[in-house]
């Protein structure tokens, strides 16, 4: 038999047409997975566009939502009840909303979800220093530096700081409390506290720099720049001027008829004795806000409750700047005139304990007594209310899978008599701000 020896050559070609083939079939497998995951994760990336979308459509369906409360249940300057509204996963479509409010007891782990009162703020257009001086962290230079900011007279004390920074001070009412930011002296830990996502509580990923298991916040959590309350009638009518004598007898005697009346009246005249031999004669008292009209006037806090939706102190069509003693925290109610920690806590607890007593600004001095030197000190000013016409609305939502988180805080003005949105901010980059619960129960692990 005739064999042959293998033609070496031949094998060895047809070890590289293998390899060859090989390394073929491993590139066509490897853009076959490349463009798999590039499928896979345009698909993701297309998802989660459309969960945002969903996302940012519930956040402007929960602003009507809220236009449609405001517009209801907040007339002539009643705060809505949470009872007759909904703040937490509330449904729009596929997406839900939640409405990042403050807890009243400020106890809660979790965010609170409910409207917030600006009116419970200070509002830094028309706070002096001595009222910003009683704020947590608040320093005499930063305080006197907001001012100076707002100053319309021209750039003041700070002026010379201002300068090495490359701009100066406003000279003009603060837009926004965003613009604490520019002002000579501020940083994060005064505007903000520990509080980074500013919803009230402490989260996970913040720090509890002293220990006692709550989110303190800075500035930017006790004031505003909107608070205003109309002079007027939701008819367009003025209210009664306290000062116009024929026109709150009139109020006076429909309320209580004529002989009440005129006991009222006769407490603003005062007969101030003459000199030896000569007669005496009368003055008039001098009333420049509401809480010095009702001391003045001997009603008691009932009797003022029901005039008090009908008056006012000037003619201006608004007043600026008052805090809503019934929603103000017991930090900002220690920083009005007068107020200690002490007696703004005294304030909080009455106003928990008797909350059908609240008419009317006439109960600070059945909490505190007509003597009391906070009462005494507030009469001299034209510092608090019980009417609140300016709302936030920090609204979060999810949409669909609970993918696609947005946030944003809305302020919305019902002074003119109609629902305004005046300010508008995204606040989705603070992060996530639903807390633990939330989060748990959109990953389908709600704890027992």
């Amino acid at each position: 038999m005739n064999l042959q020896a293998p033609n070496p050559m031949r094998a060895s070609s047809r070890g590289s047409v293998l390899i060859i083939v090989l390394w073929v079939a491993f590139g066509l497998v490897s853009i076959a997975l490349y463009f798999a995951d590039s499928m896979s994760a345009e698909l993701r990336a297309s998802d989660n566009q459309v969960c945002g979308e969903a996302a940012d459509q519930a956040i402007e369906g929960a602003s009507r939502y809220v236009n449609f409360i405001l517009t209801n249940d907040a007339t002539n300057g009643v705060i809505p009840d949470l009872t007759q509204y909904k703040a937490a996963a509330v449904p729009v479509n596929d997406a839900e909303f939640w409405i990042i409010g403050r807890n009243p007891t400020g106890t809660s782990t979790d965010p609170y979800f409910s409207l917030i009162d600006e009116a419970s703020k200070l509002n830094l257009n028309y706070a002096g220093t001595n009222v910003l001086l009683n704020l947590p962290n608040m320093t005499p230079d930063f305080a006197q530096a907001i001012v100076d900011w707002r100053n319309t007279n021209g750039p003041g004390l700070s002026s010379l700081n201002y300068s090495l920074l490359g701009y100066l001070p406003k000279s003009a009412p603060f837009e926004t409390v965003d613009e604490l930011r520019l002002v000579y002296g501020s940083d994060m830990d005064l505007l903000v506290g520990e509080d980074i996502n500013q919803n009230g509580v402490l989260d996970e990923n913040e720090v509890d720099a002293n220990h006692n298991g709550q989110a303190d916040p800075g500035l930017f959590e006790y004031c505003t720049v909107f608070t205003r309350e109309p002079n007027m009638h939701s008819d367009g009518s003025m209210l009664t001027n306290v000062t116009d004598r024929a026109a709150i007898q009139a109020l006076l005697q429909s309320q209580f008829g004529a002989a009440r009346a005129n006991q009222i009246m006769a407490r603003f005249v005062i007969r101030v004795q003459g000199p030896r031999g000569e007669r005496s004669t009368t003055r008039q008292v001098t009333v420049n806000n509401l809480l010095q009209f009702y001391l003045q006037s001997g009603m008691t806090s009932k009797e003022f409750e029901q005039i008090a939706n009908s008056i006012t102190v000037g003619n201006a069509p608004y007043t600026y700047g008052r805090v809503n003693i019934n929603t103000a925290s017991a930090t900002v109610l220690s920083c009005l005139p007068g107020m200690d920690v002490g007696t703004a806590q005294q304030l909080v607890n009455y106003r928990n304990q008797n909350p059908n007593n609240l008419g009317s600004i006439a109960w600070i001095v059945d909490a505190l007594g007509a003597g009391n030197t906070a009462v005494q000190s507030l009469a001299q000013g034209d510092y608090i209310t019980t009417h609140s016409y300016q709302f936030t609305a920090d609204i979060a939502a999810l949409g669909p899978h609970g993918r696609g988180y947005r946030r944003t805080r809305f302020v919305f003005d019902l002074s003119t008599g109609t629902v305004r949105i005046v300010y508008r901010q995204d606040l989705s980059r603070l992060g996530w701000a639903l807390g633990k619960t939330v989060r748990l129960a959109m990953l389908g692990n709600v704890p027992k």
